[in-house]
């Protein structure tokens, strides 16, 4: 069946272009990536490649932030530029070859430091979404972080350097809406059934339906129907334990009535009401996550400051007192049956969730009256989504890169005691940052230079972990190891680095699926990657 013509042409080309991922954040989270403004600090290798995998997608705007010439370092790692562009602001032509990606995205550059950004406007960053620091020296990172930190502002900090590379979120407070957990549970209240539902599920009497009405008859009825029974005979209980379990898959398995061969036909929605069993009918309450989430000081304090997030959190807070539960998702998994039976189920879920959706959108639009706040500030259509997926709200709540540099009291002891936890390339790095900023330059830049330099970076790193009060010992072999770098990028290594830190802008961008907390190291030798949060 092909689809219908939208109303606009425009509209149409658009939602072609961006088909696949619009089916994975839909059209509101694509909205709020054609709004976002990114800012690039430095065009580097990985700067450009993060950026590209930005720009495709369809981010309404970019500024890059560079003061440096294109060198024939960047030639030999950045594929965006060619031997044309030696000399030339690399800020200039990394923007004109970005924009040449995507006809939909705006892009701007600045051809001076970010130092020199900083210290001559001093709210510049406060106005994009993300900001997004690469290969960026320890002394300037701070001040940024800090500012970045007070204001908002998310900061994902990127350093690609040989075959290594890290990823640091900064992130004050991020909400997500739609988290899309992988074993999400189809919430179908089978227990407590509203009226309607209650009506309709008892109005059939599955064992008394003829074979052809049986077979069209949804997993969903019959399971209410055997779970009735199974309450009658057990004292009104449901059944919890495995065991339990497997005598009401029995009930539902020897249901069939014998035909003139004697033989019993279990038919396709039957087996799709035993295999339910395990999940379809649990009690699954509200979620840890959710209930610390409704608990928290910013839902019990709303101001005028508050986000909307806070106040439909508060809005939902006052529905779970009155109802006991989180609203109903409104939404049914596919069931072999008839059209109009299985239709006529996805009404009643639907009409229900609508309906206590309305109940939070009101008691929202109340808190707003109260606050001060404009109506507008909340939609109906935010209200809903919102209680559609009322048990996968997260709140993440990051840690300030500048604090992380400063502070001597970093916990690290735990990560280290494994010798091939990659946390050891991150406290490289970190390292490596700050033999930048006492000789700028990298560590083995110069070829004889080369052992040198591995003897200071190595006194740097054992500085770093005595303040951390660490007393491990980092191996010559991975010192030398970055230090054989030279400074240099891979393209192949920014090119995976990209992408990754891509896709958590993202999920900061459209507040859907949960961010990294906080880092994220990969070695491109072994092929590996972890996450740490510290």
């Amino acid at each position: 069946m092909s689809s219908p013509a939208p109303t606009s042409p425009d509209l149409s080309e658009k939602s072609k272009k961006y088909d696949r991922q619009i089916r994975l954040w839909g059209d509101h989270g694509q909205k709020l990536l054609e709004n976002s403004k990114v800012c690039l600090i430095n065009a580097t290798a990985l700067g450009t490649e993060l950026l590209k995998s930005l720009v495709l997608p369809g981010i309404g705007s970019f500024t890059i932030v560079d003061g440096e010439k294109v060198t024939e370092e960047d030639l030999g790692s950045n594929f965006f530029l060619d031997t044309d562009c030696l000399g030339l602001s690399r800020a200039q032509v990394a923007t004109q070859c970005l924009l040449e990606l995507n006809p939909d995205v705006r892009g701007d550059y600045i051809d001076e430091s970010p130092e020199h950004v900083m210290a001559h406007t001093q709210d510049f960053f406060n106005k994009f979404t993300v900001v997004i620091a690469t290969a960026l020296p320890e002394k300037t990172l701070i001040p940024l972080s800090k500012h970045l930190w007070d204001s908002g502002v998310p900061l994902v900090v990127c350093r690609s350097i040989g075959f290594m590379g890290y990823i640091r979120l900064q992130v004050k407070e991020h909400t997500v809406i739609e988290s899309h957990p992988d074993n999400s549970k189809p919430d179908l209240r089978l227990l407590t059934p509203w009226p309607d539902l209650q009506e309709y599920l008892e109005s059939i009497n599955v064992a008394k339906l003829d074979q052809k009405t049986r077979s069209h008859t949804p997993a969903l009825v019959i399971l209410y129907y055997y779970l009735k029974k199974y309450k009658d005979s057990h004292n009104g209980n449901v059944p919890k334990t495995r065991t339990e379990k497997e005598v009401l898959k029995k009930m539902i398995r020897e249901s069939p009535t014998p035909d003139e061969n004697g033989i019993k036909t279990l038919e396709e929605n039957f087996t799709e009401a035993i295999h339910s069993v395990n999940y379809c009918f649990g009690d699954n309450g509200i979620p840890e996550h959710v209930q610390k989430i409704l608990s928290d000081d910013c839902c019990l304090n709303l101001t005028q400051k508050s986000s909307p997030f806070w106040v439909m959190t508060a809005a939902l807070k006052e529905f779970v007192l009155a109802e006991g539960d989180l609203p109903i998702q409104g939404s049914l998994p596919d069931m072999a049956a008839d059209t109009l039976s299985y239709v006529t189920l996805q009404q009643l879920y639907h009409k229900q969730a609508q309906s206590q959706a309305e109940v939070v959108y009101r008691r929202a639009s109340q808190i707003l009256n109260v606050l001060g706040l404009p109506q507008e500030t909340i939609t109906e259509s935010e209200v809903k989504l919102f209680c559609k997926h009322a048990r996968e709200l997260h709140v993440i709540r990051g840690s300030c890169i500048a604090y992380e540099y400063e502070r001597t009291g970093l916990d690290l002891s735990s990560y280290l005691e494994d010798s091939d936890s990659l946390i050891f390339y991150y406290v490289i790095l970190r390292g490596l940052e700050r033999f930048i900023g006492e000789f700028n330059t990298y560590p083995g830049q110069f070829e004889d230079q080369v052992e040198p330099d591995v003897s200071k970076l190595k006194n740097i790193i054992g500085k770093l972990l005595s303040d951390w009060s660490c007393s491990h010992i980092l191996s010559d072999e991975k010192v030398l190891e970055v230090c054989r770098y030279g400074g240099a990028e891979l393209h192949s290594v920014s090119a995976i680095l990209g992408g990754c830190a891509a896709h958590e802008v993202i999920k900061l961008i459209t507040h859907q699926y949960k961010p990294l907390n906080n880092v994220f190291v990969y070695n491109a030798i072994t092929s590996t990657s972890a996450t740490f949060c510290l």
